[in-house]
């Protein structure tokens, strides 16, 4: 009978951590920022339109401090991608093309 209290113990445990973790923190609204001011500078060709929703619709539930600092995130990254250096251009293109795949869909 423990074995069974046991079970049914770790398994609503095991649900409540998946469903916790499908939530999206600030930092990752941050960095969705930061990949869509990187692909708005111009460094690669990449389709935006799954990134801007994904921005539109966890900015809803956002304070302004988090919106507003995603838009900062967005400027700089976008300056950052102008630059005429070829290896920070290399590193900025491996992150767009990187950890940045997340928010293209």
């Amino acid at each position: 009978m423990k074995l069974i209290a046991i079970a049914l113990t770790s398994a609503g445990l095991l649900a409540a951590a998946g469903s916790a973790s499908a939530a999206v923190s600030d930092v990752e609204y941050l960095k969705a920022n930061r990949c869509r001011g990187l692909a708005a500078s111009g460094i690669a060709t990449v389709d935006t339109a799954s990134m801007d929703a994904f921005i539109k619709s966890e900015g809803r539930t956002r304070n302004a401090f988090v919106t507003d600092r995603g838009k900062s995130e967005f400027d700089k990254a976008k300056r950052e991608g102008k630059t005429d250096n070829t290896d920070r251009k290399a590193r900025l293109v491996a992150e767009l093309n990187g950890p940045c795949q997340a928010y293209k869909g």
